[in-house]
């Protein structure tokens, strides 16, 4: 097996080797994963948060040795916090603004070694406080189809990456994530940091939040927001209307 993992700050992971491919998810940096199949100009991933699949450039990682990849997985790295903190690259003396939830591989003290370069974290990389900070801090983030950082997400990356980055893993996509958890049984029993999922007219998940309470959610549609939730799903004021149809809660600690 081979593996590899993120040099870059964030890159774009695609449905095929394509630059105009669309994009269905990315990968920050730090993150590893295993590589399955050699193109010309892409690889194709299994990512290891997620278990993810899709293609990558071949400009855009280093390589990982089995030895590496195996630490990595066995221990957590640190993560970042803020939503953009800065490494300084020292082999070209450049800069690199990490997104929050990079993955602060093989950090020793205050440099990360990736492949053949080392990366020095300027400043502090900061903590996580709780799943309402942390999800606040996305507000007004633009939707992005695949995103998963603060310059452009989509909802279960929005919420993906705040479960990273308060220490709970959950899988990627909305239908994927509505399959873990304990069910809670109705929203007068719901706990902020629950995660509620919406349905479709033919009955798929297509869409989750995270609830602030039994009457709030925040969640990423159009932009990361606050909207109101009752019995039969989202409520935009703004709308002055139901948006999305609540089909179940979850929760997940």
């Amino acid at each position: 097996m081979e593996y590899g993992i993120c040099n870059l700050a964030v890159i774009p992971l695609r449905a095929e080797p394509n630059e105009r491919s669309e994009q269905v998810s990315q990968v920050l940096f730090g993150e590893a994963f295993e590589i399955t199949e050699w193109a010309e100009y892409w690889v194709k991933i299994i990512t290891d948060i997620d278990n993810y699949v899709g293609w990558i450039s071949r400009l855009q990682f280093a390589p990982l040795g089995h030895i590496a990849h195996k630490n990595l997985k066995s221990h957590q790295p640190p993560l970042t916090y803020r939503a953009v903190t800065q490494a300084w690259k020292i082999a070209d003396n450049s800069v690199i603004y990490l997104p929050a939830g990079s993955s602060l591989a093989f950090l020793e003290g205050t440099t990360c070694k990736i492949g053949g370069d080392r990366f020095e974290i300027i400043g502090e990389i900061g903590e996580n406080e709780n799943i309402a900070t942390t999800a606040k801090s996305f507000l007004n983030a633009p939707y992005l189809w695949g995103g998963r950082t603060h310059f452009g997400i989509d909802c279960s990356g929005f919420t993906q990456v705040v479960f990273k980055l308060n220490k709970i893993k959950i899988k990627r996509d909305a239908s994927q994530q509505a399959e873990e958890g304990v069910k809670v049984n109705s929203l007068k029993d719901a706990r902020l940091g629950d995660l509620a999922f919406f349905n479709n007219a033919e009955g798929r998940i297509t869409h989750v939040g995270i609830l602030l309470n039994g009457e709030h959610i925040i969640h990423a549609s159009g932009k990361v927001k606050i909207d109101l939730i009752d019995d039969d799903g989202i409520y935009s004021v703004g709308l002055k209307r139901h948006t999305h149809k609540l089909h179940s809660i979850k929760r997940f600690f």
